[in-house]
């Protein structure tokens, strides 16, 4: 009997907790951090004390997780002491007795203080429709404008939650797969944590689509030969010259993420194998001279541009004005001798370290400051993103959408440079407009701003700026904010001050409608009440008081004899308005009707962590939203309305996404039980070069060889070149990828794709 199966379980546990612990230490150790062993050894006993007994979901000892956190700030980020000793505490005021006030007393205020931001809440000033995480995440951004690391920790603790997600049942693996990927992923990039970013995103991919994760594994594992071949013979000669210059260097390949591979082939409807930055290289260097490093990059680009011819409108300089997120690097795209482009990165040792550990890599290039985050550091983009957020937190939206709506904005958003008047340098997301400018300068600029000048020449406020534009904006007092501007910005920033004052004005005009509708009431003999209000409020098709109050405000309701008629109960009859003949009319139809199965609502006791079976016999009682039409055999889940009824949405929809961030504890894992009797309506893009006969071999192969009904058919044709679509009634999806891979062999068919 081997030494292991003789010990007992619980000192299994304790060999396993201390291994882990002792490499959290070494790692520790061996960084440039101060030496702080007592403290961080202080935290994991006091932890590990706390969450004695308690198993994860998986069955490993409680305490692993916290280690497990600590270990990525340490060793993935690279964080010192107060990061480590946050992360073994992170969840021993949500999960034990201890409050954030013990946390203080024995590890001093700055831990309470990130472990406090840390600890998950309930409730929420959203109100009971809105979910804990939207308020979480909240409270979450305000304690990180005060302090980066409380993100950085949470980030880790995703990231350890993403790798150990089997044990979770599928509901809870989509909601948290679809938070991560629509909260957690942009906010690792927007700090520069590349290396995260991507695993996050794969690993969400991984746990929402397995079978296209599946799928695209196989094809890298499939096409890796091949592409160390490219890679070699394409590295070989820039090797070479590299020598000769003398530089210490190292190629990397990069490879492109499943993620990104699969996101690429849906928005640019292309195969696995005509996607072609598959593979890019690096080069990483150390500089002889650290000041000279921008200068070697392009010393290093100048001499493999005479090896190999360099595509010109594909050279991104992150170099003298890196990105927001802090990231350096010189990208240039070159034709290989096999005929393909390949886009070569070229950054420093520095660089490469700052865009895979993010923020936190800044600091070890700073002389002589060894504790984490000093104060008199300066990070000027950072600092502005957070005032950002800040501000946004400070007029708080009414909705948990629109609040993670307004976040998200500026998460994704790759960044434009422009100048002001006086040559300062403002970095804007791309795709903004004069406005969104306007207001990323002031307030006042923007809510007064009437045009503007962008090279000297006059402009509108829609007007959509370029990298180096020089913007002068024009204001004039006479000038309010109109509800159409927040279709024309696309900063967080200026879609969150437009409402707010838009959110100012209409409490005014509100105030201005209660006052005429209470005139109107007095003077016709009623006393004002709520009831009142909300009884002419429907009468006028309004679902909420406020908006009726407006609309009197705005004068687009004006108030009369009809409403008179309406509070004193008469019974119009069939000659007079129209809304009292129309109300016979429903509740006959619905009389007709009895055949219709009734929507399935949702018990109070209901076991949400079981898949629902969708069949031929219940697929009635479930909704089928428009927005992205789900079909047998999609990834799919359920997500419980306000009514209790059950939404089915794709997995990949944009709006499920929103809806797994927001309000997770409502999705449901949904599993098709269907047998090819029913048919569903599903729209295939068809894109080519016209010819004669070609429409013609395309419906005999959906028609004549797979028997499957068309619907619809709208071909538009341009110079030799056709576009189109095709609505068609099939089974499932596993009908939709057959009719593709026919029409893929018709020799001018170039872009065929499922339309969602």
């Amino acid at each position: 009997m081997d030494e292991e199966s003789m010990m007992t379980q619980e000192e299994q546990d304790d060999k396993l907790i201390n291994e882990a612990f002792q490499k959290l230490l070494n790692d520790y150790l061996a960084s440039r951090h101060r030496k702080k062993v007592d403290l961080i050894t202080k935290a994991f006993n006091f932890a590990r004390q706390a969450h004695k007994g308690v198993r994860r979901l998986s069955g490993e000892p409680y305490i692993m997780h916290p280690i497990a956190v600590a270990q990525i700030a340490c060793s993935e980020i690279g964080l010192g002491s107060t990061s480590i000793c946050s992360a073994l505490l992170h969840d021993v005021v949500e999960d034990t007795d201890y409050t954030v006030e013990d946390i203080e007393n024995i590890f001093g205020a700055k831990i309470a203080q990130i472990v406090d931001g840390l600890t998950k809440i309930s409730g929420g000033i959203f109100g009971e429709q809105a979910s804990a995480q939207a308020e979480n995440f909240k409270k979450l951004l305000l304690t990180m404008s005060d302090d980066i690391r409380v993100i950085l920790i949470k980030i880790c603790d995703r990231l350890h939650n993403m790798r150990t997600l089997d044990s979770q049942p599928a509901n809870k693996q989509y909601k948290i797969a679809g938070e991560t990927l629509y909260i957690y992923a942009p906010l690792a990039n927007r700090l520069g944590l590349n290396k995260i970013k991507s695993e996050l995103e794969n690993l969400s991919f991984k746990f929402e689509h397995p079978a296209e994760y599946a799928a695209i594994e196989t094809k890298l594992q499939s096409t890796r030969a091949s592409r160390d071949e490219l890679f070699t013979q394409f590295t070989n000669p820039i090797e070479d010259a590299l020598k000769r210059m003398g530089i210490n260097y190292e190629i990397k390949e990069r490879v492109k993420s499943p993620y990104s591979i699969w996101n690429k082939m849906q928005n640019k409807h292309v195969t696995f194998e005509e996607i072609y930055d598959i593979l890019a290289v690096r080069i990483i260097f150390t500089p002889k001279v650290r000041e000279e490093e921008v200068n070697e990059c392009f010393n290093i680009y100048v001499a493999i541009s005479k090896i190999y011819k360099s595509h010109p409108d594909r050279l991104r300089d992150w170099l003298s004005q890196p990105k927001a997120n802090g990231y350096q690097a010189l990208h240039v795209t070159l034709m290989s001798k096999q005929g393909r482009w390949i886009e070569v990165q070229i950054r420093s040792d520095r660089m490469d370290e700052i865009a895979e550990q993010g923020f936190a890599a800044h600091w070890k290039y700073k002389d002589g400051i060894e504790e984490e985050f000093a104060e008199d550091d300066n990070e000027n983009e950072l600092n502005d993103w957070l005032r950002t957020i800040k501000e946004i937190l400070d007029d708080p939206q009414p909705d948990a959408m629109d609040f993670l709506d307004t976040i998200k904005l500026n998460l994704f958003a790759s960044e434009i440079f422009v100048f002001t008047p006086k040559g300062e340098i403002r970095t804007l997301p791309a795709g903004c407009t004069a406005l969104d400018f306007a207001f990323s300068i002031h307030t006042f600029l923007g809510s007064h701003c009437i045009g503007a000048k962008v090279n000297h020449k006059l402009v509108p406020l829609s007007h959509k700026l370029q990298s180096g534009d020089q913007v002068e904006i024009l204001t004039s007092k006479s000038q309010h904010v109109s509800p159409q501007w927040i279709n024309f910005v696309s900063t967080a920033k200026a879609k969150a001050k437009i409402q707010a004052i838009i959110r100012r004005d209409n409490r005014e005009v509100q105030r201005q409608g209660e006052e005429t509708l209470n005139a109107f009431l007095e003077k016709n003999g009623f006393k004002p009440s709520l009831a009142l209000t909300d009884q002419l409020a429907e009468f006028h098709d309004y679902s909420k008081r406020n908006e009726f109050l407006l609309a009197i405000g705005e004068k687009i309701v004006i108030l009369g004899e009809k409403d008179l008629d309406k509070l004193n109960g008469k019974k119009n009859d069939e000659s007079q308005s129209g809304w009292r003949k129309y109300v016979p009319f429903v509740s006959k139809k619905k009389k007709e009707e009895p055949q219709k199965q009734e929507l399935f609502i949702v018990p109070e006791k209901f076991n949400r962590k079981k898949p629902v079976y969708l069949s031929e016999e219940n697929i009635n009682q479930y909704k089928f939203q428009g927005c992205c039409h789900p079909i047998p055999g999609d990834d799919a889940l359920g997500y419980i309305n306000n009514k209790n009824q059950i939404e089915i949405h794709k997995r990949a929809c944009p709006v499920a996404a929103k809806l797994k961030s927001s309000f997770g504890n409502r999705i449901l894992d949904i599993k098709w039980d269907m047998h090819k009797i029913l048919f569903f309506d599903a729209t295939i893009r068809l894109g080519g070069i016209d010819r004669v006969g070609l429409l013609n071999e395309i419906t005999q192969i959906i028609s004549s060889q797979m028997n499957v009904n068309i619907h619809k058919i709208l071909i538009t044709c341009e110079d030799g070149i056709f576009d189109g679509s095709i609505e068609l009634k099939v089974h499932d999806r596993e009908d939709v990828q057959q009719i593709i891979a026919n029409l893929r062999k018709i020799a001018d068919l170039k872009e065929i794709s499922q339309i969602m």
